[in-house]
């Protein structure tokens, strides 16, 4: 395995051996549960139940049961592996198991959702001037159209709209501790989203 999932704990500091400061986040990390594998084209599909929930469905409670366990899991996800890898339905996955101190990996998450933001916010746009009679376009977009060609505006034109709440991939992050005991993983640098917020973990290649 070279992947598992967690959730985001927080962000902190701490001090590398050479006595520099570095920013790090808290990640707990595992452990996983097999559920499901499914095999295509060389290779398998291993769905991964992650957390625990106070309540579940009958359609979940019974797939879980068809795999041999007793779990109450929050998150049911997918991850691709190949198909070499030696897992059967069942198999408790850990964050020792996937990671060793130094691993470079990369993290994906749900970035916040910040809601309906303007060009400025959104699009660091400069904004117009502040005198000459324009008190109130201060953070307008400006003119968007175009003239008789084409006749419309462009598909994917920065303008105002929902802000955030996105697939987003950090790249190039760095293992720094492992508490194999309390499965929490501490990575350099940031990862999306807010906290307790769904992450995955993949090794880079």
């Amino acid at each position: 395995m070279n992947a598992i999932f967690g959730t985001k704990i927080g962000q902190t500091q701490t001090f590398t051996q050479d006595g520099k400061r570095i920013a790090v986040t808290v990640v707990a990390a595992g452990p996983c549960w097999v559920t499901h594998i499914t095999e295509f084209g060389g290779f398998r599909k291993i769905q991964l139940a992650y957390d625990s929930a106070k309540h579940t469905t009958k359609a979940l409670a019974g797939h879980i049961k068809k795999s041999g366990l007793t779990i109450q899991p929050r998150f049911l996800r997918e991850i691709r592996v190949k198909q070499d890898e030696t897992l059967t339905v069942g198999t408790e996955i850990k964050v020792g198991e996937v990671f060793t101190i130094g691993d470079v990996v990369r993290v994906t998450g749900t970035s916040k959702g910040k809601g309906f933001a303007g060009v400025v916010k959104r699009h660091h746009f400069s904004g117009g001037p502040k005198t000459h009679g324009q008190s109130d376009r201060e953070r307008a977009p400006g003119s968007i159209g175009q003239t008789t060609t084409p006749g419309r505006v462009y598909k994917g034109k920065r303008m105002a709209g929902r802000m955030g709440s996105e697939r987003v991939t950090v790249r190039g992050l760095r293992v720094v501790t492992i508490d194999p005991e309390k499965n929490l993983l501490t990575l350099t640098g940031v990862v999306p989203g807010g906290r307790n917020g769904l992450l995955l973990i993949q090794k880079e290649n």
